[in-house]
């Protein structure tokens, strides 16, 4: 289990880094100049694992409703993985956010938890049973060293 994290940590900070290099989307090279005013951001990765055969249902719980419900809470959307290989490809979403501190990101997550549409978009999405068996969040802090603080 902990071997499997620090692989899905290191494969995703590889990721994450050479597509923030190449050209990260436009809201998360905003915040990273906010943040090179002097704030601070805290990162949160999140690794969510399906029940059998839901990936694609999550991918489309994301792709529709997800991410603008994250970004209405003051979340900020910077990635969003998936394994290339067997057999965590077939269950496994691996996504970082980016929040302006801990305490805003429970504030966030607060919010997002209790929105009438999340409530009603998980509701609709989990009519034939629960998509996510697990998840997994890790806060991080950059190093000084870190591109993207």
């Amino acid at each position: 289990m902990f071997q499997r994290r620090i692989i899905i940590f290191v494969l995703t900070a590889l990721v994450f880094t050479s597509g923030y290099v190449l050209g990260a989307r436009r809201d998360a090279s905003e915040d990273v100049a906010t943040s090179a005013a002097g704030a601070a951001r805290m990162f949160e990765m999140r690794t969510y694992t399906t029940h059998e055969g839901k990936l694609e249902a999550l991918h489309s719980r994301f792709r529709n409703h997800t991410t603008k419900l994250f970004k209405k809470h003051g979340m900020t959307n910077v990635g969003y993985w998936v394994p290339d290989d067997a057999p965590l490809a077939q269950n496994t979403l691996v996504y970082i956010l980016a929040h302006p501190s801990r305490e805003a990101a429970k504030k966030s997550w607060d919010g997002f938890r209790n929105d009438p549409e999340w409530v009603k978009v998980k509701t609709e999405s989990e009519a034939g049973g629960k998509i996510v068996s697990k998840v997994e969040s890790v806060f991080m802090s950059a190093t000084d060293y870190s591109s993207m603080k």
